[in-house]
């Protein structure tokens, strides 16, 4: 008698943590939940269960979003037939949002994919597991809810005490018994920061003086304009605690008096277009220089020529300049079409979720309470706050985003600097809060 014939079922094992705290140790939670679903998925090797072998993990992640990288290769997968089974730990391991969850399960029934959770039993293909699911997720949606509103209300009151609620302190201050206290050695640059600024009148110019100087910031990094910014606005100089646009008495000594606070505000209070013609130069700097290769790797240097009164600017490949015309099938370039071309290729890269997630996470680095809809929004207004730069800034941006750009004869293909996604996304919420 012969067995019958069962159907292989493809497993993919999906895990999540809100946090990243204990990311970094060689057992972590998602190792966890990824050996607790494989364990699972093996126990049902009978029924046709194996194990695929691509990891669908997002550290760090909340899940009160579905853009999330790991996520979003998976269903990416489930769209293209290469997944039978979904299996997660726990059901808000993949959603915490009723709406979102729905979504999901949308995509996961058009595609006959099965969702199983190891500490729940439940199958999605029936009306009545749709039913639990659906009644346990409004669980976790009201449970995290109330939870952000407890820590909300928490957080709001003691604020409103003037109380210091944690993270990196600002320069000028260090923690100690949760309060923040003078750093006398730090105070002193701040001060020097605040009067500096209002004999300047220039975040830019400011900033590359502090740099070639070596001033750094608490964590030992050179200030650049987006952290003189930050720095420039934040009430806590001032002996103030802020919640939420609101600003109240803080615990702490103030660093910087009121008419300091006051001159320096006067100056950030005029239009960018106005305090950028004081000290924007003549010429206008070439954005891709140092990061535009052509056929063959060779590097492109910025040229130009005059005809009459006007000014007309290329990207010439060096082979060209020392080998001759025949070195490379592209000799130059319109430095106009092509920097048009990078920029809007950036400002589409900089809207995908991949990029937003990213870069939240460079910022926060150097912000730990940074929240993920900032970055977004910083990110998302790009288009808005490009024309607000002025060219030397624009130059200074895209050599913070890009690393490499190559030219060809059918397009080009940008590659992104991560470790500078942070600091642009600084920059432009300082120049839309400006």
């Amino acid at each position: 008698m012969k067995k019958p014939v069962v159907r292989k079922l493809r497993c993919a094992v999906y895990t999540r943590k809100s946090s990243e705290e204990g990311l970094e140790q060689e057992f972590n939670s998602l190792d966890a939940q990824r050996e607790a679903c494989e364990a699972y998925i093996a126990s049902q090797k009978p029924e046709g269960w194996v194990l695929v072998p691509d990891h669908y993990d997002d550290g760090g992640i909340s899940g009160a979003t579905l853009e999330r990288p790991g996520l979003q290769r998976l269903l990416a997968d489930i769209e293209a037939h290469r997944v039978d089974v979904v299996v997660v730990y726990k059901i808000d391991r993949l959603s915490r949002a009723l709406m979102d969850f729905a979504k999901l399960v949308e995509v996961f029934g058009r595609n006959n994919v099965t969702f199983v959770s190891v500490t729940q039993s439940f199958n999605t293909t029936t009306s009545m597991g749709r039913l639990t699911l659906n009644i346990l997720l409004s669980f976790a949606q009201f449970e995290r809810e109330v939870i952000g509103e407890r820590i909300r209300d928490k957080f709001r009151a003691s604020r409103s005490r003037g109380m210091w609620m944690g993270g990196h302190p600002p320069l000028g201050y260090d923690v100690r018994d949760r309060k923040l206290v003078l750093n006398e050695r730090e105070a002193a640059t701040v001060r020097m920061i605040f009067e500096r600024f209002v004999r300047v009148g220039s975040a830019t110019t400011l900033a590359r003086s502090l740099a070639a100087e070596g001033v750094l910031t608490k964590r030992g990094r050179p200030i650049d304009r987006g952290y003189l910014y930050i720095l420039l606005n934040n009430r806590t100089y001032i002996g103030e605690a802020t919640h939420k646009g609101t600003a109240y008495p803080g615990e702490h000594r103030a660093i910087i008096p009121r008419e300091l606070w006051d001159k320096v505000h006067a100056i950030l209070q005029e239009s960018p277009r106005k305090r950028a013609a004081n000290t924007r130069g003549q010429n206008t700097p070439a954005l891709l220089k140092g990061l535009l290769f052509g056929p063959g790797g060779r590097a492109f240097t910025p040229a130009y020529t005059r005809r009459g009164s006007r000014l007309y600017r290329y990207y010439v490949s060096t082979g060209v300049i020392k080998r001759g015309p025949d070195a490379c099938t592209i000799r130059r370039v319109s430095a106009a079409e092509v920097e048009a071309a990078v920029i809007n290729q950036v400002r589409a890269l900089l809207r995908t979720p991949e990029i937003i997630v990213r870069t939240w996470k460079e910022a926060r680095r150097q912000d730990n309470n940074i929240a993920e809809g900032d970055v977004r929004k910083a990110l998302v207004e790009f288009d808005a706050l490009w024309d607000e730069f002025f060219p030397a800034e624009q130059a200074r941006l895209i050599q913070l985003l890009v690393d490499r750009v190559d030219v060809m004869p059918d397009g080009i293909t940008i590659r992104l600097r991560t470790e500078g996604l942070a600091s642009v996304a600084a920059d432009l919420q300082q120049k839309a809060a400006a």
